[in-house]
C-alpha cells in the first residue's frame, strides 16, 4: 500500500480528500480500523480511500463529518471528488448542466441521466468502462442532486419510445426504473413526454441532444457522438437545435398520455402495475 505522506495533496481532488481524512484520522487519535468499526466499514476501506485508491460515496463522507466533527467538510468535498470521476471531456457539461436554470433534452435510446436508477446506471456504465465503476456509477447519482436544490432547474425530457422497452440491466431494473419515472413526473418542475414509434420519421433522428438555457449565460447546444461530447454557444445551432426539440415535443404524447404508455409498458412488458403514487405492485 502506497504511504499517503508521498501523494501529493494538490495533485487531484481525491488525493486531497485521502489526506485530510488521514490527517483528521490521526488528529482524532483513531487508527483505519478503529475508524472503520464507527462506520461499519473496514479499515481497508479507510486506508484505500487515504491513499486515492478508493472512491468515497457521498453517504461515507456525510459519515466522516459525523464520527471526526469536521464541520462537513468531506460533505463539501466528495461532489468535486466525483465529479473529476466523469469523463474528462464531459466533466464541461456536466458543470454547466449544474448550473442552468432549464434543462431540454431528446434521448433516442436511453433514460436522460438525470432521471436513471442507480441499478439501470449501472447497467449502462458496465456495458464498457475503464477503471472503477462503482465511482462512475456515484458520479452519475452525484450530477441529480441539482434536482434536490430548493430551486432546481425544468427539466423538459422527450425520451423514444425505445428507451421504455430496451431492456437494461434486466426486468427488475427496468420495472423500477420505469416506476422512477412515474415518480419524477410528479414534481412540478418535471416533465417527460414519450416520443411513440407511430411518431415515424421525426426531426430527433440524427441522435440525442440537450439544451441548456440561463439566467445570465448564453444558451447551449450538446450532442455526442461515440466517442465524446460536442457542446456549443453557437446561436445559429442553438436555434436549430430549439427548432427540432419543439417539433419533438409536438410530435410526442402529452405528458398525460405519456405517464399512460410508462404505465402500460411497465405492465405489458416488465409484469407490473403501478400503484396511483408511482409505486409498483408486485
Amino acid at each position: 500500500m502506497a504511504n499517503i505522506r508521498d501523494l501529493d495533496p494538490s495533485a487531484s481532488p481525491l488525493d486531497y480528500y485521502g489526506s485530510e481524512l488521514r490527517r483528521l484520522r490521526e488528529e482524532a487519535g483513531l487508527n483505519q480500523p478503529q475508524l472503520g468499526k464507527i462506520l461499519y466499514c473496514t479499515g481497508s476501506l479507510i486506508g484505500q480511500i487515504e491513499t486515492a485508491k478508493k472512491v468515497p460515496t457521498r453517504r461515507l463522507s456525510e459519515q466522516l463529518d459525523a464520527a471526526l466533527m469536521t464541520g462537513g467538510l468531506f460533505s463539501r468535498l466528495v461532489g468535486l471528488v466525483l465529479r473529476c470521476q466523469l469523463p474528462t471531456w464531459f466533466q464541461p457539461f456536466a458543470e454547466m448542466e449544474a448550473k442552468a436554470a432549464y434543462l431540454s433534452s431528446f434521448q433516442a435510446q436511453l433514460v436522460y441521466g438525470l432521471l436513471q436508477t442507480e441499478a439501470y446506471a449501472r447497467a449502462v456504465l458496465g456495458v464498457r468502462t475503464e477503471g472503477d465503476l462503482d465511482a462512475k456509477v456515484a458520479a452519475r447519482m452525484e450530477r441529480q442532486r441539482i434536482l434536490e436544490r430548493d430551486t432546481p432547474p425544468l427539466l423538459w425530457v422527450v425520451l423514444s419510445e425505445a428507451a421504455l422497452r430496451q431492456e437494461i440491466g434486466g426486468r427488475d431494473v427496468m420495472r423500477d426504473q420505469l416506476a422512477h419515472l412515474l415518480r419524477m413526473q410528479e414534481r412540478e418542475w418535471v416533465k417527460i413526454q414519450i416520443l411513440p414509434f407511430e411518431a415515424g420519421a421525426h426531426t430527433g433522428l440524427m441522435g440525442s441532444f440537450s439544451l441548456l438555457r440561463f439566467e445570465d449565460d448564453p444558451d447551449l447546444v450538446y450532442t455526442e457522438d461515440f466517442v465524446q461530447g460536442h457542446m456549443t454557444a453557437d446561436q445559429a445551432a442553438f436555434r436549430e437545435g430549439s427548432l427540432r426539440y419543439d417539433h419533438l415535443r409536438a410530435a410526442a404524447l402529452s405528458v398525460e398520455g405519456s405517464a399512460e404508455l410508462i404505465a402500460r409498458v411497465m405492465e405489458e412488458h416488465y409484469g407490473d402495475r403501478p400503484e396511483p403514487d408511482g409505486r409498483a405492485l408486485a
